[in-house]
Order: structure tokens, then sequence, then C-alpha cells
């Protein structure tokens, strides 16, 4: 009997060493996949934060980019100014000549009045000289014998008679030189008449030459004036892309954090988890309602998923209650912050409100809380994204 007893006690000894020597491989099984699982989710997040990190520097670039073409907008305005500058100028100047032009023009009409007015005067007295010196000499021809007769019977001598002959001479010539100084002043006159009209011709030539020179720089200060707009305009667009990157920028350097933050968490969790254990499905006790809570999260999650996607999300939450980092209780994981979309949304709640869950919802919760994982240990999934590998079901990959 002694013997018996001792070797059933052997053999049970030998049955709970393989037990604890299974569970010791069990665990390091848990703990491996564990480890990779959260390696994996780590990461991704890691090449997600890389991908961040080049979109933010590619807007940086095209910050600088901005930047530079803002410098050189303004460098051409600049020039542009300088240049608009330049042609008021011209144009002040242009307008300085036209006003002293027009003065000329004023004294030389003030001139030509003048002139026109002793013209005038000049051709009255002329006709009139004209004509006393007509009369003088008609009278002198018609009546030359009875004057020289006169002269000849009045003459006391032959001396005094010539002397009375010169002195008719004399007038004579006296009236001729009178009537050619007259005809001379009549054509000077005339020729400053002339010359004064062709001078008044000629600076209204220049005048409309002015006029059109002051149109033509009024038009270059109008395009370039319009050129000034135009930049401005560029520069205030450019500026406001600049502006416009910089929030960019500064909202991307913040995404940056949050995942530099998720990553530092991720790698918290990872190492909790290395060092932490893995409770058996037969220690978890579940609550009443648990099963109506897991369904229609199954149901908001992948209720449109094929039936192997809607297990392994409940799968995944089983995981999280049976892992140490996690909360150990359905309502506990579900619940945590900033975990499940729907419960942050909202949908949960009115899937509850109304127990949206189908047959098939209620099925994968009742296969994920009696232990069986189509995912392993996955503690997480998402919709794929560039870069993240992990188990693909449906439109789910798990990780």
């Amino acid at each position: 009997m002694t013997k018996r007893g001792t070797g059933k006690g052997k053999n049970n000894f030998i049955v709970k060493k393989a037990q604890r020597f299974l569970g010791s491989i069990c665990l390091i099984a848990v703990l491996a996949s564990l480890f990779y699982t959260e390696g994996r989710a780590t990461e991704s997040t890691r090449q997600q934060l890389e991908e961040a990190k080049k979109v933010r520097d590619q807007s940086r670039s095209e910050l600088e980019d901005t930047k530079d073409d803002i410098a050189e907008m303004n460098e051409e305005k600049s020039t542009l100014q300088g240049q608009l500058n330049n042609l008021n100028s011209q144009l002040s100047e242009v307008s300085d000549n036209l006003e002293n032009i027009e003065e000329q023009i004023d004294d030389k009409q003030t001139e030509i009045e003048n002139t026109m007015v002793e013209l005038e005067a000049a051709r009255s007295m002329e006709a009139e000289q004209y004509s006393s010196m007509k009369k003088r000499i008609q009278f002198m021809y018609e009546k030359q014998n009875v004057v020289l007769i006169a002269n000849l019977l009045e003459s006391g001598s032959i001396a005094d008679f010539l002397n009375r002959s010169n002195y008719f001479e004399q007038l004579a010539a006296y009236d001729r030189r009178m009537l050619s100084e007259y005809m001379e002043t009549r054509r000077l006159i005339e020729a400053k008449e002339d010359a004064l009209k062709e001078e008044k011709e000629q600076l209204e030539d220049f005048r409309v030459k002015e006029q059109a020179e002051q149109s033509r720089v009024a038009g270059l200060v109008s395009q370039t004036s319009g050129s000034i707009k135009q930049y401005s305009n560029d520069i205030s667009d450019a500026e406001s892309k600049a502006r416009e990157l910089e929030d960019k920028i500064k909202a991307q350097e913040a995404d940056i954090k949050k995942l530099e933050a998720k990553l530092a968490e991720e790698i918290r969790l990872s190492k909790l988890a290395r060092a932490s254990t893995w409770r058996n499905i037969s220690e978890v006790t579940f609550a009443e309602g648990d099963r109506t809570l897991l369904a229609n999260l199954i149901y908001c999650e992948a209720g449109a998923e094929p039936y192997e996607g809607k297990v392994a999300v409940g799968a995944v939450v089983i995981n999280r209650v049976l892992s140490s980092v996690y909360p150990d209780t359905v309502v506990g994981v579900i619940y945590q912050n900033r975990q499940f979309s729907p419960v942050a949304s909202g949908r949960l709640a009115i899937a509850l409100a109304n127990d949206k869950a189908t047959a098939a919802c209620y099925q994968a919760a009742d296969e994920a809380m009696k232990g069986y994982s189509n995912v392993g240990n996955c503690v997480y999934f998402r919709t794929p994204v560039p870069g993240l590998s992990g188990i693909n079901i449906g439109g789910h990959v798990f990780y």
C-alpha cells in the first residue's frame, strides 16, 4: 500500500511539475506574443510620427519658399516704387515746363495784339500821309505852270525865283522820303506779325508735344501703379498663404507632440505588459450586462464587417480584460478614456438604448467571453493606414 501510495504521489508530483512547466511555457508565449503585438503597435506609432515629421518639414520648406517669394516681390515692388517716384518727378517737371510755355504763349499773344494795334495805327497814319502827299503832288503837277508863273511874277529877282523852285523840290523829296519810310515801316510790321504768328504756331506745337509727353508719362505712371498694385495683391496673398502655413505647421507640431506622447505611452504600456501577467479566462467574472455591452460595441465597431471581424473586435476587448495593463472588467475596458470612438461619439449609448446588436454580434461576444481569439493577443485595431501591419480582417487591421 505504501509503495503504491508512494508511486501515486510521485506521479502526482510529476504531473504538477509538468503542469507548472507547461504553464510557464504558456506564460512565456503569452508575454512574447504581447511584446510582439505591442512592439508592432509602437512601431506603427513611430512610423506615423516619422511621417508627421516629414509632412511638417515639407510645410516648413514650402513656408521658406513662400517667404523667399515675398522677399523677391517686395524687392520688385520697391524697384517699381522707385520708378514711379522718378516718373512722378518727370511728370512734375513736364507740368512746370508746360506752365512756362503757356505763360510765354500768353505773352506772345499780348505782344501780337499790341503789334497789331501799332500796325493799324501805322496804316492809318500811312493812309493820311499818302493822301496828303497825293494831294500835294497832284496840286503841284496840275498847277505847276500857274505856280511857276506866280513864282516868277512874285520873284523879285532870278535868285529869288531859283530859291523858290528849290523849296518845292525839297518838299517833293521830303514827301517821297516819308512815303518810303512809312512803306518800310509797314513791311517791317507785317514781317514782325508773320514772325510772331509763326512763333505762336511753334509754341502751340511745342505745347501739344509737351501735352503728349505728359500723357505718356502719366500712362507710365498708371501702368507702374497698376504693377505695384498687382505686386501688393500678390504679396498680400503670399503673406496670407505664409500665415496659413505657419498655422498649419503649428497644428502639425501639435499633432507631432500628440503622436510623441502616444508613442511614449505605448512604449510605457509595452514595458508594463512585458513585466506583467495575464489572467486566464476562467479567472474572469463577468457582470450582468457585460454581454449586451460587448455585443453592442461589436455592432458599433464591426456591424458591417464579416463575422470573423466581429469576433476579432470582441477578442480585443477580452484580451485587455485579461491583461494587467488594462482595466480588469468589460465596462472598465470599453469606457477607458479615448479608447473606443463609439463611446466618445455617443453611438454606443444610442445602440445600447435600442439594443441594436444583431444575433451575429451576440454570438461573437459569446465566443470572445469564452476566451476564443482569432487575433492572438492583439489589444488594438483600426482601419488600415500606411506603415501599419498586423492581422487584416475585413476593413480592420488588428495589432
